[in-house]
């Protein structure tokens, strides 16, 4: 964990110099382009420049290898399970059917294997703009843009304490497996079966949970005891005026969603395969 208490990374990136209600817009305009789209030339456009923006941000890469894995992970065991479920999916986007890999009960056809690489770089796509809207937004300046905006100020605070514990609760859980492992619990292929190890794996989120709610509810206690919500409104330590980059960077978020709604409707309008 990083000084800040939280998951942000210092630095002096463009996106870090973004104001945090410009970046929800982009990460917004980001999504909604992502998902309106079945096209991979649409998604290999977008990787090249979200990992430009990834590099340029300087994010040591074990600050997001967590969230790198799990996503390659997730993208990996979902294209496997459609291609064994669904061998032939793709013939129903394209028309055409090209076999190519045997399973004995049914064959993998090559339109279903692009259509699997399209679907694995549309999810991959929004990976390099979720690191950066994480590690380069300060959370008590992200509450104070999401409150500038019109977000009532419990939810934008809530969202900043929820920035600020994710980095604590996973080092205590770190610490409360280490310390389990120690006494012979572990998680491990080599710690007995696996109901043996879903049995350690609840011993050690049990606690960790407990020690959340536990640390929620003195939050709460010591918010209530300061008056907070009394007020409509509240003032904010590290709110500052947007800049007029960041006034360029949210009409240019609305502006390419605009485009990318055009192209939906008038070019890109189906499943993109080029070997029709």
């Amino acid at each position: 964990m990083n000084r800040t208490g939280s998951l942000y990374v210092m630095g002096n990136s463009l996106f870090h110099r973004l104001d945090g209600a410009v970046k929800l817009v982009l990460f917004m305009a980001w999504t909604v382009m992502t998902y309106m789209f079945l096209d991979l030339r649409v998604f290999v456009l977008m990787l090249i420049v979200g990992i430009t923006l990834l590099v340029t941000a300087g994010i040591p890469f074990k600050r997001m290898a967590f969230l790198f894995w799990l996503m390659i992970i997730f993208t990996v065991l979902n294209g496997i399970f459609i291609l064994l479920i669904t061998p032939t999916f793709g013939t129903r986007l394209t028309g055409t059917n090209t076999p190519v890999i045997p399973l004995g009960y049914n064959t993998i056809n090559t339109e279903t294997l692009f259509y699997v690489l399209t679907l694995s770089a549309k999810y991959l796509t929004l990976l390099p703009i979720t690191i950066l809207c994480i590690f380069t937004t300060q959370p008590s300046a992200f509450a104070s843009s999401l409150n500038r905006i019109g977000i009532p100020y419990k939810i934008a605070y809530a969202v900043s304490i929820a920035l600020r514990y994710i980095p604590d609760l996973t080092e205590e859980f770190r610490s409360t497996l280490n310390s389990m492992q120690a006494r012979g619990m572990g998680i491990s292929k080599e710690d007995g079966s696996i109901m043996q190890r879903l049995r350690n794996l609840a011993a050690v989120v049990v606690p960790v949970l407990q020690s959340a709610l536990h640390r929620i509810d003195s939050v709460t206690n010591a918010m209530e005891l300061r008056g907070f919500g009394t007020q409509k409104r509240r003032t904010w330590y590290n709110g500052k005026d947007m800049e007029p980059m960041d006034w360029i960077f949210a009409v240019l978020g609305v502006v390419l969603l605009g485009v990318s709604i055009w192209l939906k409707v008038k070019v890109l309008k189906n499943f993109w395969y080029p070997f029709s």
